[in-house]
């Protein structure tokens, strides 16, 4: 007697999305946004919902007027329904309200999965935003337009969205292609010197696990970029966000399906020291120190020499990041090392830290040795540690 009955079917859905550069995006002779819309709908009429970090507004205090004023003008286009404003930085994926409240306006609006979220912002507040249309009526259409280097070369070019609960940073969290993002490098002007430096560590991460003439671009430039030269981090922005792309488009798991996350290099480390610093390092920062700990790891088990090591080290602190990992009792430096394991918990399967083998040779491990490791902690720390003058 035939005890049960399968049936098999399987499917492939295309995604497709563009990363656009532009200045001045609501400047009313810029049309790209009006297009944008425009050719998603040509029939007009489209509902837009804003949602604006208020670090932003802070430093572009007439955006909120410009974009008005956009619509106003291509209202044929546009049917603007609601700006909304929510803290920009790292606490905003701590606090379930703003998620509420955006949820509340697409409700509100009657904004539909044939309307459009648009966030403007840093990482922070675009993962927060894509994470609150991705869940309305199982996804509305979302339009990025970061505002920060990190957020523009890194994390607004991907297809995660997410929210921190239950003190784990991304544990909620949906994969949701944006329909488009915007690039507007204007915004990176006004930038504190910390943002503007953070996300360059991004640009080093791909650089070093994929690209070695891109991490000689920036050890070369590593002065102009922490001089705030434009065309030289227009490029570092350019560059890798089109290797960010590339490698979702073509590295076969664009929804990490798999183990490995060659692009999370020095983020085991880095989320824990956010979450224990209470987010008082930047991404970025953190980003930065988790992979001088990864390649201090790799230098001390063989897999690169010191020559390396030293290269690497001295463009991070060129560029201006803090190496000192900011913990000082053992019972802090045990606990973050309980990170590698919430990293396992957070991929799932079998635990895999990518390290490096040589600039531009990703080498994923699947173990990782804590007394080693807790040596490395020690060993940045006795080398960067601020020096006393008498």
């Amino acid at each position: 007697m035939q005890q049960y009955k399968t049936i098999s079917q399987s499917f492939s859905v295309p995604y497709e999305y563009k990363l656009h550069f532009t200045e001045y995006i609501f400047e009313l002779s810029n049309i790209l946004f009006k297009d944008l819309i425009a050719d998603y709908n040509p029939k007009g009429n489209v509902k837009v919902l804003f949602v604006i970090d208020s670090g932003v507004l802070d430093c572009h205090p007439d955006l909120s007027d410009q974009i008005t004023a956009y619509c106003q003008k291509y209202k044929a286009e546009i049917n603007a329904t609601q700006q909304i404003i929510v803290q920009g930085g790292e606490q905003c994926k701590n606090d379930y309200d703003n998620i509420e409240q955006i949820l509340q306006a697409v409700n509100d609006n009657r904004i539909c999965r044939h309307s459009f979220v648009v966030a403007i912002g840093g990482g922070a507040v675009i993962d927060m935003v894509g994470y609150a249309s991705a869940i309305a009526h199982r996804g509305v259409k979302l339009i990025r337009i970061p505002t920060t280097v990190l957020s523009q070369n890194d994390s607004a070019v991907g297809v995660k969205n997410s929210f921190n609960i239950l003190g784990k940073k991304n544990f909620l969290g949906t994969f949701a292609p944006p329909y488009a993002i915007i690039n507007d490098h204007f915004f990176l002007t006004t930038l504190e010197q910390r943002d503007w430096i953070s996300g360059i560590s991004e640009a080093i991460k791909v650089a070093l696990i994929k690209d070695e003439s891109f991490f000689s671009f920036i050890e070369e430039n590593g002065i102009k970029l922490k001089e705030r030269n434009m065309p030289a981090m227009q490029y570092l922005i350019f560059r890798c966000a089109e290797m960010h792309m590339e490698h979702i488009a073509q590295g076969g798991d664009p929804f990490e399906s798999g183990s490995s996350r060659p692009l999370d290099f020095g983020h085991w480390a880095a989320h824990k020291l956010e979450f224990m610093t209470n987010y008082q390092l930047r991404h970025g920062e953190a980003v930065a120190i988790g992979m001088a700990l990864d390649l201090t790891y790799a230098q001390r088990i063989g897999l690169i020499d010191n020559t390396t090591l030293e290269r690497i080290l001295n463009v991070l602190i060129s560029i201006g990041f803090s190496l000192t990992i900011p913990l000082a009792e053992e019972s802090e430096i045990d606990e973050l090392l309980n990170g590698i394991e919430e990293f396992r918990e957070h991929l799932g399967g079998e635990l895999t830290v990518t390290l490096i083998s040589k600039i531009g040779a990703k080498h994923d491990v699947h173990s990782i040795d804590r007394s080693v490791m807790k040596s490395a902690v020690m060993w940045l720390n006795n080398k960067f540690q601020p020096k006393i003058s008498i």
